[in-house]
């Protein structure tokens, strides 16, 4: 492994759960980061640049991205995590949840990537490791009903990641996508089908789950191989989850 140390960090989502753990790991490992959130005040909790934004919202996003450049210099590390998990059968579905998970999983993730490829590919231009994580979900391959739309949303980052990879390999970039399985975190507590929800924590109560460090270790691990080494695609689940 190289070192973190130096680098400069964004997460997106970092205001708990996978998010605030990542943002901590690469901390620990000497990285500068500036994290990114709704909720504000949970951020200054890290040890990290607090910036309030909606990824949601490009315009906010561009501006957080100016305040990252100004405060601690061009990122070259940028773990996009933000997500929200809104289970319901699909006849019963508020179409207003299909907008937040579209809005946060995919537009968000493109805002956050967008406004951060020209600092990524400086990076990889002078020959130093340049990242882009996109933090997507076992359910973007795999079936869970009364998730259609949550996992429809992780598909779609598995693919985007695997066309920007093409993209900006050859230029130096390394594109991930990190997939976790059940994960104990605050994902999911916003849902407003209470039967969903009461599955979901089932399932967690069911099996040994991963814990959002155990997530943020295997993106601090793959971001610290030598620059001409690419973790392109991990999956990481509980053991019991096979």
């Amino acid at each position: 492994m190289t070192t973190l140390q130096n680098r400069i960090a964004v997460v997106t989502g970092a205001t708990s759960g996978i998010g605030a753990a990542t943002a901590g790991a690469l901390a620990a490992e000497g990285a500068k980061v500036a994290a990114f959130g709704r909720r504000e005040d949970r951020l200054k909790e890290l040890d990290a640049l607090p910036v309030g934004v909606d990824v949601r919202d490009a315009v906010a996003v561009r501006d957080a991205a100016d305040r990252v450049r100004a405060e601690l210099g061009r990122p070259d590390l940028v773990v996009a995590n933000a997500g929200v998990m809104l289970g319901a059968p699909f006849e019963e579905a508020d179409p207003a949840e299909w907008d937040a998970m579209i809005g946060t999983n995919v537009t968000g993730l493109l805002h956050t990537a967008r406004v951060f490829v020209d600092d990524l590919l400086a990076a990889a231009a002078e020959g130093r490791p340049a990242d882009l994580v996109l933090v997507g979900s076992v359910g973007g391959h795999q079936v869970f009903p009364n998730y259609a739309v949550y996992c429809a949303t992780k598909a779609a980052v598995a693919h985007l990641t695997r066309n920007l990879r093409a993209e900006l390999g050859p230029r130096g970039v390394r594109v991930k996508n990190v997939e976790p399985g059940i994960t104990s975190t605050e994902l999911g507590d916003g849902m407003r089908d209470l039967s969903i929800k009461e599955q979901l924590g089932q399932w967690r109560n069911g099996l040994e789950t991963l814990r959002a460090e155990d997530i943020a270790a295997g993106i601090a691990w793959a971001a610290g191989m030598p620059a001409r080494m690419n973790v392109a695609e991990m999956i990481i689940v509980p053991t019991a989850q096979g």
